[in-house]
């Protein structure tokens, strides 16, 4: 009975997202569907805002689905999705500790979802017989029927005469056969079927009990193991072990002292624009970060992972480990003023939000490094405290919306910043009110562009910017009045209604 009401619930609600989402934009439907689906769960005592990652990913994924709404960018959308493949996780196992176990199991999900509900549906009865019974009887006919087909067309391709009877009897039957499909939309069983295995991640959800097993006895904190041995080489071996990392800090803080040096005399203080691109000049900083952070990681895993952290004798392997995570961190501050200073004369664009973004992660990852160090912690919560903060940074950043912001900006700073209009009319249908402007003030702004940013041929001319936004706003406009509601966001609704009072 129970299983009954599991595939019951699988099907209506695989019905339900179908009709929300079937040749349908993205909008309101998608904040009607996780209403109905978290209400559905909580009504069905399959999930409560009780524990940890209950609540947080709960809130995270309605939070994110008000938003949607709002802001509607494909940023939100991502960090939708990611927070409602999350929930399945958190269904399966309410307790777990990490953020990494949750995401494991909603993988193995993916499957084991699927395998519980053919499963379930090849045990139901019906009519005290096994559905699978059935469909394994409807061979009898599906069978001969494909046969039948078959040699329709042999005997159509070999006989002429036969041939001329199934045009006639095409044409007799034709028109009504037409009207017929016309009023069948047979892309929508495909479509359903698809909603049927998302409806399984969360009414046939099924846990991988070795994840739930490792994280229920994963530690936060590092254990000393105690094995000995009579000719004393493990003690030999740790002296060995620490003499490497000290040697290998002490060289690696003198390589990234001089480069930290060189960044804080030329980018922090002696900095001159004269005209130049700025692109290589963050992404070199950059990619260096980013090679230094991975290494300043492995390293850390590596020479404290183990009875190193122990050892009666490390303050020093220590101390030059965390002065090499305060060189990252500088390093990192270096990166930070690079891009500001590219926001400075070239303005915003997407790429320099995500290094701002970046930089935030990599600080704290720096700073959970330093407490495993200085608190002997393990691996497990340094991955799961990372984990977690990219995830929760990354589901705040997704509610800002962003082109909108860069729009503003851009056409805020055009007096002191490069202002790229090609790279302005790839922004999103809701910022088109920001964009629309007028052909004099795209001149005013075009004059004062070519006197500070003389770049040969690099900068669109305002009369392919105007011709641009125009064929855009005539799309959107028409997009939009053929919307149905179930599409409907604040965003564009806004921007609609703004264009429509300037015209």
């Amino acid at each position: 009975m129970q299983e009954k009401k599991y595939v019951l619930n699988t099907v209506l609600y695989a019905i339900l997202i179908t009709t929300l989402f079937y040749k349908q934009y993205w909008g309101l439907n998608v904040l009607i569907a996780e209403v109905v689906l978290v209400c559905w769960l909580k009504f069905t005592n399959q999930f409560s805002f009780k524990n940890f990652h209950e609540k947080w990913i709960g809130f995270s994924l309605l939070l994110t689905g008000i938003f949607t709404v709002i802001v509607h960018s494909n940023f939100v959308y991502i960090m939708n999705f990611i927070s409602l493949f999350l929930f399945t996780g958190v269904l399966i196992y309410t307790m777990l500790k990490s953020l990494v176990s949750v995401i494991r199991l909603a993988f193995f999900n993916l499957i084991l979802s699927q395998k519980e509900f053919l499963a379930t549906i090849n045990n139901s009865n019906f009519k005290g017989r096994k559905l699978m019974v059935y469909l394994w009887k409807s061979r009898i006919y599906t069978v001969p029927i494909f046969i039948i087909l078959l040699f329709v067309v042999l005997y159509k391709n070999a006989n002429p005469v036969f041939d001329q009877l199934l045009q006639k009897l095409s044409n007799s039957i034709g028109p009504w056969l037409n009207a017929l499909l016309n009023k069948i939309d047979l892309f929508v069983l495909p479509f359903f079927l698809l909603c049927l295995l998302i409806s399984n991640l969360y009414f046939f959800k099924k846990a991988k009990i070795e994840i739930v097993q490792a994280d229920e006895n994963a530690s936060n904190e590092l254990l000393r193991s105690r094995k000995k041995s009579s000719s004393g080489f493990n003690l030999i071996g740790l002296k060995y072990e620490y003499k490497a990392g000290v040697f290998l800090f002490v060289i690696l803080n003198l390589i990234l002292a001089v480069v930290n040096t060189i960044d804080v005399y030329w980018v922090w203080f002696n900095f001159e624009w004269k005209g130049q691109y700025l692109k290589q000049f963050v992404h070199d900083g950059t990619y260096l970060l980013i090679a230094s952070l991975i290494i300043s990681i492995l390293l850390v895993l590596y020479f404290f992972r183990r009875n190193l952290n122990f050892y009666y004798s490390n303050t020093l392997l220590k101390q030059l480990a965390i002065l090499w995570l305060a060189q990252n961190a500088l390093l990192a501050i270096s990166v930070a003023i690079r891009n500001f200073r590219y926001i400075e004369y070239f303005a915003l664009a997407y790429k320099r939000i995500g290094v701002i973004i970046f930089l935030m992660a990599v600080i704290y990852g720096l700073y959970i490094i330093y407490l495993k160090i200085n608190k002997r912690q393990s691996s497990y919560y340094l991955i799961r405290k990372n984990t977690a903060f990219v995830y929760w940074l990354l589901v705040i950043s997704s509610l800002l919306n962003w082109d909108s912001i860069i729009a503003k900006y851009n056409f805020n700073h055009y007096q002191t910043a490069f202002l790229h209009l090609e790279y302005l009319t790839t922004l999103s249908d809701k910022t088109l009110p920001i964009l629309n402007k007028s052909e004099e003030e795209l001149k005013r702004i075009q004059h004062v562009q070519l006197e500070k940013f003389p770049f040969d041929g690099k900068a669109m001319d305002v009369v392919d910017y105007r011709s641009k936004i125009e064929s855009k706003k005539i799309r959107f406009i028409s997009k939009w009045e053929n919307k149905n509601w179930l599409s409907w966001n604040y965003a564009e609704y806004s921007a609609f209604e703004d264009i429509k009072k300037k015209n």
